[in-house]
């Protein structure tokens, strides 16, 4: 157990000192990934938000969109644990349940009927899997395409069989019960970007499986999917098949504000030490007046020169983010081991510093590995984003106008072309949709009190349109610029201008 003093409200400096060890730090911020969390903790830090409502919403189906290192499997556990709670039949189909589904298929029409009877399939091995019966459905799928259409009432007749033969007991009947009351299957199917590679392949096998369940779903009253995609492979598919515009009302996007990653900070904190933190209470509190809550682990001002002198450690924090949890995480993992390394018991300035250039080199290759599927050549355009010795001697570089990022693109282009997987040659309009797309660059104002309203994707997909000037400049996220700037890192805190508050 760490040795903590009685906390003080009042005065959250009072708190003992701890010591960064590996093992504290992994129970103080957390893993990674969801599913290498330990599930207390997870359900301990967890912020309910509106996005978990409407995933859980008693509706056919629920697509979930997002980066990765966004949360969308945090999401997709604590809801299965919420229907385990209630008995709800539930199950979870992963990448390897269904990697051979429709591969060799060239027929659309006929892969959306093979994904159709071969998700019936596994779901109904998996149902019974779960309350531990043998059901050779597999078979029965095959001979009578009837359970298409009729699936739920063929299952309802098989458990009510099995509870007259009295072949199911304790919480398996409680399960089962339940469905025979509420005549509810839910079906999760997450991870579903594992292995892509952005072939029409791929993109065709992804758009046929969401023909099929909302076949299913819309056939099936009460058979339900939960579907997880990251952002990069939901904008492919669904401009590429205009039939994927029947799924529109179903689709949620999942982001976060800084102010909501702020609170999720703080509440992993709070049940670190055991305390409650309401987070509703809290969600419209200034952020200056909950900075308190971070004292007793990091150091209260970033002393450092620049635009970041004496500014708040939040504010460092969220302007180094991409707003992804997973991002955090990464951040405070790597500046705790610092201060350990440094015998210091809070996170400060100096154990920060020391690691913003390995973090922004991460944060370069996540990027190349997320998306080098979608563009061969990725790595080959985000170094070559660094400024030019011409820009560094007029003090620019970093922030464009829309004109001026098109020229730059343009001057890349003229040492090599580049060439999206769907066989396009890319222009300076569409590597510049791209790299907002995937978080490179947001569009940029700045606000009367000095700080940056920043945009991302996710909250306004239509800003590089070209149709309309929303008047927003364009910007190199600062998580990415000492993996640019090698020979110049020490400038970054003075050119860099800070995410506002909220």
């Amino acid at each position: 157990m760490d040795k903590i003093s009685i906390f003080n409200r009042n005065n959250m400096d009072t708190l003992q000192n701890i010591t960064f060890t590996d093992e504290v730090v992994s129970k103080l911020f957390g893993k990674e990934a969801a599913e290498d969390e330990d599930f207390a903790r997870l359900q301990a830090y967890y912020i309910k938000s509106r996005t978990h409502e409407r995933l859980t919403a008693d509706l056919p189906l629920r697509i979930l969109v997002g980066h990765k290192g966004i949360g969308k499997s945090a999401i997709f556990t604590i809801a299965r644990h919420e229907d385990k709670e209630n008995n709800r039949v539930s199950i979870l189909i992963r990448p390897d349940d269904i990697a051979n589904l429709g591969k060799n298929e060239d027929d659309f029409d006929n892969l959306i009927r093979l994904w159709k009877t071969g998700l019936l399939q596994i779901i109904t091995n998996k149902i019974c899997e779960s309350i531990h019966l043998q059901f050779p459905i597999s078979q029965d799928i095959k001979e009578y395409g009837r359970l298409v259409t009729q699936f739920l009432p063929f299952v309802k007749q098989f458990f009510q069989k099995k509870l007259e033969d009295k072949g199911i007991s304790g919480t398996d009947k409680l399960v089962v019960e339940n469905f025979l009351r509420i005549n509810r299957i839910i079906v999760y199917v997450d991870d579903l970007d594992r292995g892509w590679e952005s072939k029409k392949s791929d993109i065709r096998r992804i758009s046929a499986l969401l023909n099929a369940v909302r076949d299913l779903s819309n056939d099936n009253r009460g058979l339900q999917f939960r579907i997880s995609l990251r952002t990069d492979v939901f904008y492919l598919v669904r401009t590429s098949d205009e039939s994927t515009d029947k799924i529109g009302d179903s689709v949620i996007w999942h982001n976060w504000t800084n102010h909501e990653i702020l609170l999720l900070l703080i509440k992993r904190i709070e049940t670190y030490f055991g305390r409650g933190f309401d987070v509703d209470k809290n969600r419209h509190v200034e952020q200056r007046n909950l900075a308190n809550y971070l004292n007793p682990i990091f150091e209260k001002y970033f002393t450092d020169r620049g635009k970041w002198e004496n500014k708040p450690m939040y504010v460092i924090l969220m302007s180094l983010i991409r707003k992804r949890p997973r991002d955090l995480v990464k951040l405070c993992n790597a500046a705790s081991k610092c201060a350990y390394e440094n015998d210091k018991n809070k996170i400060d300035t100096d154990s920060l510093k020391s690691v913003f250039v390995n973090y922004s080199h991460d944060r370069i290759q996540d990027t190349v590995n997320e998306y080098r599927s979608e563009l061969k050549d990725i790595e080959r355009l985000l170094l070559n984003m660094k400024p030019s010795s011409q820009e560094r001697k007029a003090g620019k570089g970093y922030i464009y106008t829309t004109t001026e990022l098109h020229a730059k693109l343009n001057c890349i282009m003229q040492q090599g072309s580049f060439f999206f997987t769907n066989g396009k040659v890319a222009t300076a309009k569409s590597l510049h949709h791209f790299l907002y797309k995937i978080n490179f660059i947001t569009a940029r104002k700045e606000r009367k009190d000095g700080f940056i309203d920043r945009k991302y994707f996710e909250e306004n997909k239509y800003l590089t349109s070209g149709i309309a000037d929303f008047g927003y400049d364009w910007e190199i996220h600062p998580a990415f610029r000492w993996a640019l700037s090698p020979d110049d890192i020490g400038s970054i805190p003075f050119s860099v201008g800070l995410s506002a508050d909220n």
